[in-house]
């Protein structure tokens, strides 16, 4: 595939990331509008994140959408999926109810789940040899690019925001004059998720013209196994389960720390930091905006310099930021402000960028989707129970957010050992070469 075919595919296929880094953040920065419509309690907060595009959703769409994308195609997925998640994404901008909310995010983190081992297959498997590091990081960058605008979105349209007027005006005509005020401010996040509608739809019209995948077309005469034989290789091959074991370590530990700050992120500043929603969501904006800053400058390098060295920077960035937290940096603005740029220059040199990318490597294309819808399945399903975990630790008021922040250096110390220790060495080798050396030519990568 030429150069400018894979870039052209990248983009298309990346949009994904967009969108399921955007529902999560939609959801985060109008959290606490909800919260007063509805009036919600942290545990039911804790609900909408665990079955969100966050957590549960995801990973009960991953099991599925991994194996479906082994089994029919990369292309299949992408022909489908996306009128899913603007379905949920519909339900959740007309919810009126506390179940209604809570199906939306369902409904659309099943879909994002869908389609996450597909498209991080999909770039792989497009990309030339020297270039797979970096279209994964321009994958990684509209993961960014997503919260970011999203953020902004919610800036201008949140109660006191400079596109405030014309919500309120719109709230107003829709449910009357003489509404509740939470009802009307509401609508800055009904908004919000419009967008994420709009772009879900131009994405899905770019998807559906893409060209299968190469290297399944090779490989799918070959492969000729339905999904359970195709799950029972992926359990009973030593390699394969070493590698799962190796990815998802690394990806749940750090993810566990980065799924409570894509959801919480904001309700965190404000009740922990005592700052407004349009500060908070002002201050998550900027810290996106580094994201994609740290990751397109690593984009021009990730393919001529070791890996290793990218994984163990955005670590110790992400280390740094949550030990001055314990320091007790979130209680000034200065603190937060280099709290804020740590973290997001963490999320631009992150485990997902380097999960994304040796978790399409490590594996041969019959289960190379699969392999990585079961991982994800793992790392979404236990961060949904650890966002229920967190809201018990954290406390209504942000009382217990020391604590939390102990367990976060925790857990990214051990994406950090982990990483570090078992790198794999795969930069500048082709997928079938990767497949060779590990399978022993089990298929033709």
């Amino acid at each position: 595939m030429a150069k400018s075919s894979s870039l052209k595919s990248t983009l298309a296929v990346s949009l994904n990331n967009y969108l399921d880094a955007g529902a999560i953040v939609a959801g985060s920065s109008g959290i606490t509008l909800w919260q007063n419509y509805l009036e919600l309690s942290e545990m039911h907060l804790g609900w909408l994140n665990a079955l969100s595009a966050n957590a549960m959703g995801a990973a009960i769409g991953a099991i599925i959408g991994g194996f479906l994308a082994d089994k029919f195609g990369r292309k299949f997925i992408f022909t489908y999926n996306l009128l899913v998640y603007m379905l949920g994404v519909l339900i959740v901008m007309l919810s009126f109810s506390y179940p209604m909310l809570l199906g939306g995010f369902l409904v659309t983190g099943i879909s994002v789940g869908i389609g996450v081992p597909a498209s991080w297959t999909y770039i792989s498997e497009s990309s030339e040899v020297h270039n797979r590091g970096r279209n994964i990081c321009i994958s990684q960058m509209s993961w960014g690019i997503g919260p970011m605008l999203i953020l902004f979105f919610g800036m201008l349209f949140a109660p006191g925001g400079f596109l405030y007027a014309p919500v309120e005006s719109l709230a107003h005509a829709v449910i009357g004059a003489d509404a509740d005020a939470a009802a009307v401010q509401v609508f800055s996040s009904r908004v919000v998720f419009f967008t994420l509608f709009v772009v879900a739809f131009v994405a899905w019209n770019l998807q559906r013209q893409l060209q299968e995948s190469a290297a399944y077309e090779a490989n799918k005469e070959k492969n000729q196994s339905g999904i359970v034989q195709n799950i029972k290789l992926l359990f009973t091959n030593r390699v394969a389960v070493k590698s799962v074991i190796f990815l998802a370590t690394i990806y749940l530990t750090w993810n566990l720390v980065a799924s409570v700050m894509g959801f919480f992120m904001p309700h965190v500043y404000e009740t922990a930091g005592g700052l407004s929603n349009e500060t908070a969501n002002m201050l998550s904006c900027v810290s996106w905006v580094f994201v994609v800053v740290t990751t397109f400058i690593i984009s021009f390098c990730v393919d001529k310099v070791a890996h290793r060295f990218f994984y163990v920077f955005g670590l110790v960035a992400a280390l740094t930021a949550w030990i001055l937290v314990i320091g007790g940096s979130v209680t000034n603005i200065a603190g937060i402000w280099i709290f804020t740029i740590l973290w997001g220059v963490n999320n631009g040199s992150s485990v997902q960028v380097f999960y994304a990318l040796w978790g399409s490597e490590l594996f041969p294309a019959k289960f190379r989707a699969g392999a990585q819808g079961l991982m994800f399945f793992i790392v979404r399903g236990l961060s949904a129970v650890w966002g229920l975990v967190f809201t018990f630790i954290y406390g209504e008021n942000g009382e217990g957010f020391t604590l939390a922040a102990y367990c976060m250096v925790a857990l990214l110390l051990i994406s950090l050992i982990v990483g570090f220790i078992g790198a794999p060495n795969t930069r500048g080798k082709s997928l079938a070469q990767i497949t060779k050396e590990r399978y022993g030519g089990e298929d033709e990568g």
